[in-house]
């Protein structure tokens, strides 16, 4: 199994990397916290794997972090929860918010990303709530507290990519860009967005 790439970035975008490593470039898949602090292409990158095999396919899952890429394999130990939901669960919320949430068992917080309804934010909260370690001195942030704008580009990607309908994400990438003053910062406009477009 593939456990860690480090290689020369090809591309990257808010779903995606491509890694080079040995004259072989690695498609891995990445949430959007991990997109975020990705050198520009060309640079050196290392990246912790999470190796998905399947009958019909092998998947890559990409994280910066050991922590990240640990919450993210508790999520898929979830019953009916698999890489895919996991990587837009993560995308959706940073990982100090979710576990967080997960610990308080704010429901309500959960079903604000795409594809997680009631039951499965339930669920999270039955099967995580004990097994996560605690976030020393973090608070989630308050809805509405991005105000940075990044590439509208990147950002519209990202919420298409997490499921969102086009008009509804063009509609809050145009309202977190206005709340945001003009900054250009990928990850602060892209959870705005999220927030704007349920």
């Amino acid at each position: 199994m593939i456990a860690q790439l480090r290689g020369v970035l090809l591309e990257k975008h808010p779903n995606q990397a491509i890694v080079e490593t040995g004259g072989v470039g690695y498609d891995v898949i990445i949430p959007v916290s991990t997109f975020t602090h990705l050198p520009d292409a060309g640079a050196e990158v290392r990246l912790r794997i999470h190796t998905h095999v399947r009958e019909d396919a092998l998947a890559l899952y990409g994280f910066l972090t050991q922590d990240e890429k640990a919450l993210f394999e508790k999520l898929i130990g979830v019953s009916g929860i698999g890489p895919t939901l996991a990587v837009k669960i993560l995308s959706g919320l940073a990982a100090p918010d979710l576990i967080n949430y997960i610990r308080r068992g704010e429901v309500d917080r959960l079903v604000r990303i795409p594809g997680i309804g009631k039951k499965t934010a339930e669920r999270l909260v039955l099967e995580l709530r004990d097994k996560l370690p605690a976030v020393t001195g973090s608070e989630p942030e308050a809805a509405g507290a991005d105000t940075l704008s990044p590439a509208d580009q990147d950002v519209l990607s990202a919420l298409l990519n997490l499921g969102c309908a086009r008009p509804q994400a063009e509609a809050a990438v145009r309202k977190a860009k206005a709340a945001g003053g003009g900054m250009t910062e990928f990850e602060p406009l892209f959870r705005r967005a999220l927030e704007l477009v349920r």
